[in-house]
């Protein structure tokens, strides 16, 4: 069984063996487990994120006045699409989840962190393009 996080409700799902993750659907709020967009997380559903599901969690730390976050964007959107169910994309708002920044010692944004298992795997800080994103993200797992 592979456990998946749902984006919407955060309930924990399980995948049997074979079935596409990315045709799963959440057994409580029945919203789809991916939808080729980042998920907004805050400190609670971060946890669950990070700690009850079985695929990366790649995250965008940013906040809304950074010029090199707003172009960076598109690019983690565009992402979502490609790396799910691979991967899950998230993002965290720096300026509303400080405790977040200050745990994982955020410095400059945008940083981008890949876990696995639970703890950090890499980091990757500034705003990079969609193939180079990619590449460092498949060089990782």
């Amino acid at each position: 069984m592979i456990h998946i996080v749902c984006p919407h409700c955060t309930a924990v799902n399980r995948i049997p063996p074979g079935r596409p993750p990315q045709d799963g659907r959440c057994g409580a709020c029945h919203q789809p487990l991916f939808t080729g967009h980042p998920v907004i997380l805050d400190g609670g559903s971060f946890d669950s994120h990070l700690r009850k599901s079985d695929i990366p969690l790649l995250v965008d730390f940013w906040a809304e006045w950074c010029g090199p976050c707003k172009m960076m964007a598109p690019v983690f959107q565009r992402a979502a699409a490609v790396l799910e169910p691979q991967v899950r994309l998230a993002k965290v708002d720096t300026e509303t989840e400080r405790p977040l920044a200050q745990q994982f010692n955020i410095r400059s944004i945008p940083t981008l962190i890949l876990f696995r298992d639970g703890r950090e795997a890499a980091r990757l800080s500034g705003a990079v393009d969609l193939v180079r994103l990619l590449d460092w993200v498949r060089e990782q797992l």
